[in-house]
Formats: structure tokens, sequence, C-alpha cells
């Protein structure tokens, strides 16, 4: 149950982190545990791809969860951004 904790908290402070960096403001509680989780796992993902450890305890979690969490906003963005209509 700890770890499930962590987990979400992680999430949480990752995908806040994240939201405020790319979007300039948080998403709300749930969508930036959702993110923060998602990011985690694109996170942790490219690490082991790229052979990149980063040690430090939840502190090194929170990095990767971040990391991920702005690639799969960016990537959000450049999917479904607002596109400005044409005059």
């Amino acid at each position: 149950m700890g770890d499930f904790l962590i987990f979400i908290l992680v999430g949480l402070i990752a995908g806040f982190l994240a939201s405020r960096v790319v979007t300039g403001k948080g998403r709300g509680w749930f969508w930036d545990i959702v993110i923060g989780i998602l990011g985690a796992i694109i996170g942790g993902w490219l690490a082991g791809l790229l052979n990149i450890s980063i040690g430090f305890g939840v502190f090194g979690r929170i990095v990767i969860a971040f990391v991920g969490a702005v690639i799969l906003l960016l990537i959000w963005r450049l999917l479904f951004g607002r596109h400005k209509k044409p005059k």
C-alpha cells in the first residue's frame, strides 16, 4: 500500500510540475496524477532505452516522471493543440 501511495504522490508532483512548465498552470489534481503516471511510464521506458539510471530514490522517480510528462504534454499539444482559425 505504501508503494502505491508513493507512486500516486510522484505522479501528482511530476504531473503538476510538467503542466506548469508546458501550459503555465496545473490541470487539477486528478489529471496531474494521470499525466505524471503516464509520464513515469514514458520516462522509465526512455531511460531504459537510453541506458540512463538516476538514483536518489523518490527524487529520481520524480525527475524521470517529470521528463516523461513534459514529453507527453508536448506531444499532446502538437497533436491536439489549439489551432487558430484563419480569418
